[in-house]
């Protein structure tokens, strides 16, 4: 389907921006208000930084990234800082990155060395004829266009870092994002960490009517090495089109790359006329859990609609709108 820009309503003049940080079951046993109130004040200053951004006439596509960026640069979440180990105690890290006003895309999948993949996502898309790099390429692609560059080791944390020894201690095999951290009592966050099944994104309108979206994740703990899931796969884990949505994805990756989940949404709004509530609500709690798909999702419509839609206990979610105080949320029923 081609991009195409529909004619400005007065809804469209008010930006949006929503982001995610990964989605999974309630362990309220485990929480906190610390803990809490240490990632409900995350999201909401990435959403008031976000909110500057858009008041000031900045691109949907620069504000998507800039938050996934910061998200990527708090441990709290599993991309960037913070990223998961892989079975050989390693990191690899994908992002994603789609621009809806051109379809423009770019991605890039088992950095090992890039502080911020969401900016070598961008630089592919910008300075490369091609959508996706991977692996130690990726790294030298983005090293070339002065992307900062940093040893393995930064990404880690103590925390993740337990996470896999109790994953191979107990024979767990490959856990989605931070699952088994719960098992680490000082780790442990709202979200019950052993099925917690996120990565991090961002999805936006900006004040000219355009939508963009972008996302990242550290992937699975005590997973084999070169695997790759939804997050750097366009129209899996991302997929912006001005003409219908942007979309950003969290949750088991192999289901919603069999699923096309981000484009799914898209397609049942411009092929079957649903609104986006109704087409989130029909890939998150019908389509993806055909293929097991756990997780949810984030998207901002055309029109302005957000939806922030989930099959699992909570998401770790937030979003502002226009010159409104930004909300943020962990628990709910599942879905928005």
């Amino acid at each position: 389907m081609n991009a195409a820009t529909p004619t400005p309503t007065p809804e469209r003049t008010r930006p949006v921006l929503a982001i995610h940080g990964g989605a999974g079951t309630l362990l309220r046993s485990q929480m906190t208000p610390a803990k809490e109130r240490e990632y409900l004040a995350a999201m909401e200053s990435i959403l008031l930084a976000g909110q500057a951004q858009l008041a000031a006439g900045a691109a949907a596509l620069d504000v998507v990234v800039e938050a996934v960026r910061r998200l990527e640069e708090c441990e709290l979440f599993n991309a960037g800082r913070g990223a998961v180990y892989t079975a050989a105690g390693t990191h690899e890290l994908d992002a994603s990155v789609m621009d809806g006003r051109n379809l423009q895309a770019g991605a890039v999948a088992g950095v090992t060395r890039t502080r911020n993949p969401v900016l070598a996502a961008r630089a592919v898309m910008q300075h490369s004829e091609h959508l996706m790099f991977i692996g130690a390429a990726a790294d030298a692609f983005a090293a070339a266009q002065g992307l900062a560059q940093v040893e393995p080791a930064w990404f880690g944390t103590e925390a993740r870092l337990a996470q896999l020894r109790r994953a191979q201690e107990t024979d767990s095999g490959a856990l989605l994002d931070h699952d088994g951290q719960s098992q680490v009592a000082a780790a442990s966050g709202p979200i019950d960490e052993r099925s917690k099944t996120g990565t991090v994104g961002a999805v936006a309108l900006d004040a000219q009517g355009h939508l963009a979206a972008a996302t990242s994740t550290g992937g699975m703990t005590n997973k084999r090495p070169g695997r790759v899931g939804d997050s750097p796969i366009i129209g899996a884990g991302c997929y912006a089109n001005d003409a219908t949505v942007a979309v950003s994805c969290t949750g088991t990756g192999e289901a919603f790359m069999r699923s096309c989940a981000a484009f799914d949404v898209s397609a049942l709004m411009a092929y079957a006329g649903l609104d986006l509530a109704a087409a989130a609500e029909r890939v998150v709690h019908q389509h993806l859990p055909q293929v097991g798909g756990s997780g949810g999702l984030i998207a901002v419509s055309a029109r302005g609609e957000i939806s922030l839609c989930f099959n699992s206990e909570g998401m770790y979610r937030g979003h502002v709108r226009g010159d409104e105080a930004p909300a943020v949320a962990i628990y709910g029923e599942a879905g928005e």
